[in-house]
């Protein structure tokens, strides 16, 4: 069912230097920085040949990541997004099968102007899973 491995995504406290060492120490491709404010974060995509790194900060006072960054405040890889050729028949599988869909379990358009859907991380292995639509 799930495609190919979308993009990792990693908190960062300081979204410049995490930037500037993905672009200037690593080589990699970076994009600019992108307020998405329906989800409380600021992101910057790195691009790479095979996949990509998200890296989010908190955008706004009432950011969902501002509570991984008090508990990990070096930051850290929060999820991993999946592609699913249909979210929604992937959503219902998904919960054919017991896992659980966060929120009210309707797909969000997401960072890359997609539906998107976060699957709770205790049904797999600890690690939040992002569905996207391909």
């Amino acid at each position: 069912m799930i495609g190919k491995l979308n993009h990792v995504a990693i908190v960062v406290p300081d979204l410049p230097a995490a930037t500037a060492l993905y672009r200037d120490t690593l080589g990699a491709a970076v994009s600019q920085p992108v307020d998405l404010p329906p989800h409380g974060v600021t992101v910057v995509f790195v691009t790479l040949p095979n996949t990509k790194i998200e890296l989010l900060h908190p955008f706004g006072e009432k950011s969902p990541i501002a509570g991984f960054l008090e508990k990990n405040p070096s930051g850290g890889i929060h999820h991993i997004c999946y592609e699913v050729d249909d979210i929604l028949a992937a959503r219902d599988r998904m919960k054919e099968q017991g896992a659980r869909v966060l929120g009210d379990g309707e797909p969000k358009i997401g960072a890359h102007d997609k539906p998107v859907l976060f699957l709770h991380p205790k049904d797999f292995c600890g690690t939040l899973v992002e569905l996207e639509q391909a």
